[in-house]
């Protein structure tokens, strides 16, 4: 299956992730801008940007506690997450419940496919042997999980000279974490 960028599930209120054995892969939750940036894109991209392979000045920067080469973490309390400078500026930041609120939209439930994989002869082969239904989220979930480092945010925009160009903000996890984000799961 095609990976989709809808904000909607893939089927009636169903989200369909599936998953190798063993991956370290991280997969995009969902995506979100909306009110979060508390400086200008492009400010933001000029004063903590660095330079991709093309030369073009960016932020394509995955998130975490710990500060990058720029100086920029991931700070959460109860209510918020924030991206913010080893300085104390705060470049942007997204309430907890409107992110769950978010994460609900497109995830109100989620059917997590998991596979064996093999290659033969240069070809990957799938058994899948389970499926397991997961609904349920909140705000505390979500919140414990990215203190604990286990929910990403990935900054995706470059300079555009006159603007900021957002391939969107994601939101990311572990394929192995995903469960972590439920508190319903049953095998199917």
């Amino acid at each position: 299956m095609d990976e989709n960028n809808l904000a909607l599930p893939d089927i009636e209120h169903i989200e369909i992730k599936a998953h190798r054995d063993n991956s370290k892969s991280m997969i995009t939750l969902f995506t979100f801008n909306r009110k979060a940036w508390q400086i200008n894109p492009l400010d933001a991209i000029k004063k903590y940007g660095s330079y991709d392979e093309n030369g073009r000045l960016g932020m394509y920067y995955t998130m975490s506690l710990t500060p990058n080469s720029a100086g920029l973490f991931l700070t959460v309390n109860n209510e918020t997450i924030s991206v913010q400078h080893t300085s104390g500026e705060i470049i942007a930041a997204w309430q907890l419940s409107t992110l769950a609120e978010r994460f609900s939209q497109k995830i109100p439930a989620l059917l997590f496919i998991s596979a064996h994989t093999e290659e033969r002869a240069g070809i990957e082969y799938f058994h899948f042997y389970r499926g397991q239904l997961m609904r349920d989220t909140t705000k505390e979930l979500l919140s414990e999980l990215f203190k604990t480092g286990n929910l990403l945010v990935d900054l995706r925009l470059h300079d555009k000279k006159t603007m900021a160009r957002n391939h969107g903000t994601g939101f990311r996890t572990f394929e192995d974490k995903l469960p972590l984000l439920f508190k319903r799961i049953e095998d199917i």
